[in-house]
């Protein structure tokens, strides 16, 4: 009565939606080691052991155990463990027991009492985002090869 038999479903909206990863939280765990470079449009945690780059659009939370040597580009960093290289952030959170080496660039930065920061430190009002860091790599590779 109401409605239209000769009309087909419209399915093209449901297979052009993304699904949206950025609530999802990667890890490595404690005992583990990565060798190599990550990219994740989630958060990431590392309880273990990173020997790489590390590209992500969410937060990254390094925990007492966990360490990282090598560059890391994200939107927001908890670090308590141990991390060596350069970090690129909008907003960084050092606590007591994190052990920081390397270069930092961050717009906001907090470091609690009892970390150990022996780092150099951009302090900047507009951060590259994630894509623009992957540019930059990408040019700067080319340029070496």
């Amino acid at each position: 009565m109401f409605s239209d038999k000769n009309k087909k479903p419209d399915f093209s909206k449901e297979q052009n939606k993304k699904p949206n990863f950025s609530k999802e939280q990667n890890k490595i765990a404690q005992g583990t080691t990565f060798k190599g470079d990550i990219t994740s449009e989630g958060s990431f945690r590392v309880e273990g052991e990173l020997i790489g780059n590390l590209n992500i659009k969410g937060k990254v939370v390094i925990g007492e155990t966990g360490v990282i040597d090598g560059e890391v580009i994200c939107e927001s960093a908890d670090i308590e463990g141990t991390f060596k290289g350069k970090l690129k952030v909008n907003i960084c959170h050092f606590k007591n027991s994190a052990r920081i080496s390397g270069e930092v660039v961050t717009d906001e930065l907090v470091v609690d009492a009892g970390a150990s920061f022996n780092a150099t430190c951009q302090m900047s009002g507009a951060l590259k985002t994630p894509e623009d860091g992957q540019k930059e790599a990408k040019k700067q590779q080319t340029k070496t090869a």
